[in-house]
């Protein structure tokens, strides 16, 4: 890395609890958010099933304003974004302060309900703040309105690996000396009937509700909802203004299979490309990383590609890996933020979060897999994988600060 860049704050808005702390102990205890859906009708999908957010009501979390302004996926953003703020102890307002939003399929749910509803009662169901609601960067602009952040503003959009991707933006903005610290937010509430039956019929989703990553009997993805958000910095900056620093982030990488729209590489070579860019920026061997927060969706091809390109980077080390989506369900762009929040806190306490649903590995399988409870580890550094359609591949490394 041409500068060290370093993590001051951190939020999560997860299925399985709302704030790092809760969201990092449900982990560790196993528990899964993947629950009959309440807030669309379950009747209009296909599998009605998801990762809900659990008791979220918008208003203990952000003011009536901001609550009618934002949609929910923006929502779930912007929190996770408040509270990564609150973490590191920042006073934003500075040109020299930037930020980036992810997020794979921005307004979806809130473009098909309105379409639907103006099909049944005209054009007066169509309200004024339709637009900015569905669009993907809004929360970070009414977050960068609300906090004076003026510096280098961007969205990023590429597919579930777009949280993973806006981390690598902004470290690229970092780097270039574009900013001096980028606030990293991504929110996904994918859960209505166009993307449900789309899905389903692409064979991606799981026809029993359940997430089941790495295991013999998988059979798709469960779709989950929710936000989280980084704050990054140079050391240089964390430590002039009395930081608290959380971890290193030491190396990333970012690429494209250029080979199918849905389907990964054979073997997993643009994954496995991404994952030993990562090493060679942080200047690691395999054998430095103790753990892997695979993405790990439990479909069939992606899960079976994934494990040939770990294999391929890591060789006869028996590197922990677990995949985290069988608590949460697949949060597309918010997981990739959600799941570096993860690895970092396995570098921090030492533990290892279980790969739950894990009953039978598949006979061609052999990775070592963090099966159902927490394992105890010294690990230095950790890495997160983050890969989604058109073939986008994206893997971050954060590791101890020294």
């Amino acid at each position: 890395m041409k500068k060290k860049i370093v993590i001051s704050g951190m939020g999560a808005v997860t299925p399985i609890g709302i704030g790092v702390e809760n969201y990092w102990e449900a982990l560790l205890r196993g528990n899964c958010g993947i629950v009959k859906v309440k807030r669309v009708p379950p009747e209009t999908l296909p599998v009605p099933y998801a990762g809900e957010v659990k008791d979220y009501r918008p208003k203990d979390y952000l003011s009536s304003r901001l609550a009618a302004d934002l949609d929910t996926f923006q929502q779930f953003a912007y929190i996770a974004a408040e509270e990564a703020l609150k973490d590191c102890g920042m006073e934003p307002e500075s040109e020299r302060v930037g930020i980036v939003m992810g997020s794979a399929l921005n307004g979806i749910s809130l473009t098909g309900e309105t379409q639907k509803a103006a099909d049944e009662g005209g054009d007066k169901q169509i309200g004024p703040r339709l637009m900015s609601k569905v669009m993907g960067n809004m929360a970070a602009a009414l977050f960068s309105i609300n906090h004076g952040i003026n510096g280098p503003s961007l969205s990023v959009s590429t597919a579930c690996s777009s949280g993973g991707d806006a981390i690598v933006t902004a470290c690229m903005l970092l780097e270039s000396g574009a900013a001096d610290a980028m606030i990293v937010m991504a929110g996904e509430a994918p859960v209505c009937a166009l993307t449900s039956h789309s899905l389903f019929k692409a064979g991606a989703m799981s026809k029993t509700g359940s997430s089941r990553p790495f295991d013999k009997n998988r059979d798709g993805f469960v779709m989950g909802e929710g936000g989280g958000a980084l704050v990054l910095e140079t050391e240089e900056h964390a430590l002039a203004r009395g930081a608290r620093i959380h971890a290193e982030l030491l190396g990333f990488g970012n690429n494209n299979d250029a080979f199918h729209p849905v389907s990964p590489a054979p073997g997993g070579e643009g994954a496995v490309r991404c994952m030993r860019m990562a090493l060679e920026k942080a200047g690691l061997t395999p054998w430095d990383i103790g753990y892997v927060n695979a993405h790990g969706t439990a479909t069939i091809k992606g899960d079976e590609a994934e494990n040939a390109a770990i294999n391929t980077v890591f060789g006869d080390y028996p590197v922990p890996v677990s995949s985290t989506k069988g608590a949460t369900g697949h949060m597309m762009g918010a997981g990739g933020v959600t799941e570096v929040i993860a690895c970092v806190k396995a570098v921090q306490t030492g533990w290892l979060p279980p790969n739950i649903n894990f009953e039978a590995p598949q006979e061609n399988f052999d990775l070592n897999i963090v099966a159902n409870k927490p394992v105890k580890s010294h690990i230095r550094a950790a890495m997160s994988n983050a890969f989604g359609f058109g073939g986008q591949n994206s893997s971050i490394i954060v590791g101890k600060y020294e």
